[in-house]
């Protein structure tokens, strides 16, 4: 055990010399494939939460709009007309996919490249040689802190995406263009980078910002105000995460002169992104979501949202687990602090342990809660006993949360990749127990 803490720093993701490393291979990656980023528009978004949905909206906007797209988020890809499911476990892969990835956009045609770019990949340089056109950023809040060193640090690994923007290659008769949020408490830092154009959103005011906004469990109306004109918004994304995640992508389709008319066809027909306030029907009736909610922010955004629909109609049942591996651990009891506070009936079980002790995980989540266990509060390692707990108590009008791995198709335990979908055992349990009540 001392040898191997004594060589970790060695082998650490942030040691220098490995930092050194990447950036020799981004530099590689983007010379062997020819530096296709060249020949695309290029998007960046980054932030903490809502990554995903937001590259997903602008890639259903432009491709509406007559445009060819390449994209990459944690959840999917999209080359063209295919799409496909993320199973690297990554959502921003290592240079070598990256560049190859834009090459074959390239070469099919593709006129966008929309990608999800997060603070590791900005830290170590794998989308070096990349020339955005467009930065977006979501939100900063606490995650991975660990990893970076402090909060400052996390901050300013998601400040690289803008700080490069206006000193990348420029392409001809294309501005560079940053969209940030109005309402994040770290828009000043974010607003300080020089650009071409800025364009900014939020509840209030901005660019585009929104008013009159109604929520329900599927779905949510709003009014989507545009310079000199507006639309009445139905979108079947449910909270006001999801009203920020659509007023984001509403800048960039204003920035691409994309006509009005066409996003709000886009925003009719848009559905949760694979994973994300995901709501399963099987004809049970309570409500189920799967959710990737895996950090602070996240979590006390979805419970209190969830609260404040089913409040008066129902129970809010949340089943959670942390990521292992070393993963901020900080972060856990804290995050069992805000689901102890809000949720009606709180299961504590495993997410993707890695190398960790799935009980070990588990007992630092809990030790946020005051909540004894069996008062209303259970720990349970196994995550399909956790689930099957959560269903098998759930009534009409309630709301089941599964929170924590949304669609992600494997659980890595003690270096296993073994096959999961927390939407498949959801199905899979609500559709056995309604054939034993037969």
């Amino acid at each position: 055990m001392f040898l191997k803490d004594l060589l970790r720093p060695l082998f650490s993701t942030t040691n220098p010399m490995l930092l050194f490393y990447h950036k020799v291979m981004a530099v590689i990656a983007a010379v062997y494939y020819g530096f296709p980023s060249r020949k695309l528009k290029v998007i960046g978004v980054t932030g903490t939460n809502g990554k995903t949905t937001v590259v997903n909206l602008i890639a259903k906007i432009l491709t509406e709009n007559g445009s060819k797209v390449g994209m990459a988020s944690t959840v999917n890809f999209q080359l063209g007309t295919r799409t496909w499911m993320n199973t690297t476990k990554m959502s921003t892969q290592s240079s070598f996919f990256i560049q190859k990835f834009l090459r074959q956009m390239v070469d099919v045609g593709c006129d966008y490249a929309v990608i999800e770019v997060t603070s590791h990949a900005l830290t170590q340089s794998r989308i070096w040689g990349v020339d955005f056109d467009l930065a977006l950023v979501t939100n900063v809040t606490g995650d991975h802190i660990e990893y970076h060193g402090g909060f400052e640090n996390y901050l300013h690994a998601k400040g690289l995406l803008f700080q490069n923007l206006i000193s990348s290659r420029r392409k001809v008769n294309v501005p560079k263009v940053v969209v940030l949020n109005r309402d994040d408490e770290n828009f000043d830092f974010f607003d300080q980078f020089q650009a071409d154009a800025k364009l900014a959103y939020g509840l209030a005011k901005g660019t585009c910002y929104a008013s009159d906004i109604k929520m329900a469990p599927s779905k949510t109306n709003f009014k989507l105000h545009v310079p000199n004109d507006s639309i009445d918004v139905m979108v079947n994304l449910p909270g006001l995460p999801n009203v920020y995640n659509v007023l984001a992508a509403a800048c960039v389709a204003l920035n691409e002169r994309v006509p009005l008319k066409v996003l709000e066809r886009v925003l009719q027909k848009v559905e949760p992104v694979a994973g994300r306030y995901e709501l399963i029907d099987e004809g049970q009736p309570f409500h189920v979501v799967v959710d990737y909610a895996h950090n602070i922010d996240a979590i006390e955004n979805i419970v209190k949202m969830y609260k404040e629909i089913v409040s008066g109609k129902g129970k809010l049942i949340t089943v959670f687990g942390a990521t292992g591996g070393g993963r901020d651990k900080a972060k856990r009891p804290v995050m069992g602090k805000i689901l102890d506070e809000h949720v009606d009936y709180l299961i504590i079980t495993d997410d993707d342990p890695y190398d960790e002790d799935e009980w070990g995980i588990i007992s630092m989540v809990s030790a946020g809660v005051a909540r004894a266990e069996g008062q209303k509060f259970w720990k349970i390692p196994r995550r399909r006993e956790a689930i099957r707990l959560a269903l098998a108590m759930a009534k009409e009008g309630d709301m089941v949360l599964i929170a924590g791995k949304g669609a992600e198709p494997v659980q890595m335990v003690y270096g296993e990749r073994r096959s999961w979908d927390d939407r498949a055992v959801v199905r899979e349990l609500l559709n056995a127990s309604a054939e034993v009540s037969l």
